[in-house]
């Protein structure tokens, strides 16, 4: 599919916005009267999102996941009642709760806001809403990765996948697939190791200036936890002194087509936040492989099998 066509279906949001004007009609006796047209957005849902595939590009916070060892490991605990000095339990109380002691906001899938670096530019919660659902482009270096571990994405590349796919859409999220959140871990040693190797993929400057400049996306995304292998980190640096995010930490790419997909953008507003825990996913054609579907069994939600407990060994809740 060409990105061409692909954007047929962001044309629907806008057709659902135009009807939006017609919410209502209001009776004789003044209570409002819902018309066809009051659907509004819902057509897009019933027309595409509802028989989409959902691909959560997202890894779950675990404490010794992989983190620069500039910020450190987290801890999970029970959350304790301040009155009595004890964990709420269910037996006890009829809830549990989850104290997180967090040492970075740059910690696993995540959403770089400018101010991350650029003081003068916005903090994450400071960021449009309008970032909620952009068209989603996956550029795979996968091939490249073979014969130079330390490759970045280049001008060439995107040049390359657009005279396959087309000219990638401005306003997009342009993810950069390069298969090496595969490594990802929770045992702390592997994590402290990985985030340390010199040797990752990563996404050139010169690309990353087509991207923004040319292309005039709205921000890219990459598995490792750096943009780039160069001392100075010039393209991230670049990014943030010139009021442009990222998403690191991204996964499962693998199995989003290249083009034709959308991405749902998630995280928490912290004020004056310079980092964002997110979470993103892709929602994909029905003829995708991967993914799940929207179904009966989204609410409510079935048991998993298990109960879940702290597992002291892991430092979280288990089933």
């Amino acid at each position: 599919m060409r990105i061409s066509k692909s954007v047929a279906g962001i044309a629907l949001f806008a057709a659902g916005a135009a009807a939006v004007v017609a919410v209502a009609v209001v009776t004789r006796t003044g209570a409002a009267h819902a018309t066809p047209a009051s659907t509004g957005l819902w057509q897009v849902y019933d027309q595409s999102l509802k028989q989409a595939r959902y691909i959560d590009l997202t890894h779950s916070i675990t404490p010794n996941m992989p983190v620069w060892k500039g910020f450190g490991p987290a801890k999970f605990s029970a959350t304790v009642d301040p009155k009595t000095g004890k964990a709420y339990t269910y037996a006890k109380d009829g809830f549990a709760a989850t104290a997180y002691r967090l040492s970075t906001d740059q910690f696993g899938t995540q959403l770089d806001p400018p101010a991350h670096w650029a003081p003068e530019y916005p903090a994450i919660d400071g960021l449009p809403p309008t970032y909620a659902v952009r068209p989603l482009v996956v550029i795979s270096i996968v091939p490249q990765l073979q014969q130079d571990p330390k490759y970045a994405l280049q001008v060439s590349d995107i040049q390359a996948f657009e005279r396959q796919h087309g000219r990638i859409p401005a306003g997009s999220v342009v993810m950069v697939r390069s298969d090496w959140s595969r490594k990802w871990t929770e045992n702390a040693a592997k994590a402290k190791a990985l985030a340390a190797d010199p040797v990752f993929p990563g996404v050139s400057l010169a690309a990353l200036k087509f991207l923004h400049l040319q292309r005039h996306i709205l921000f890219h995304g990459h598995e490792p936890l750096d943009t780039d292998t160069t001392p100075t980190l010039e393209g991230e640096s670049w990014l943030m002194h010139h009021g442009y995010t990222q998403a690191e930490g991204v996964a499962n790419l693998d199995g989003v087509p290249a083009t034709g997909c959308l991405v749902t953008i998630g995280y928490p507003k912290f004020k004056g936040g310079v980092g964002g825990y997110a979470r993103y996913v892709a929602i994909c054609p029905p003829s995708t492989a991967k993914g799940v579907t929207i179904s009966g069994r989204d609410a409510p939600l079935p048991k998993p099998g298990g109960t879940l407990h702290w597992n002291a060994s892991k430092g979280y809740r288990t089933r």
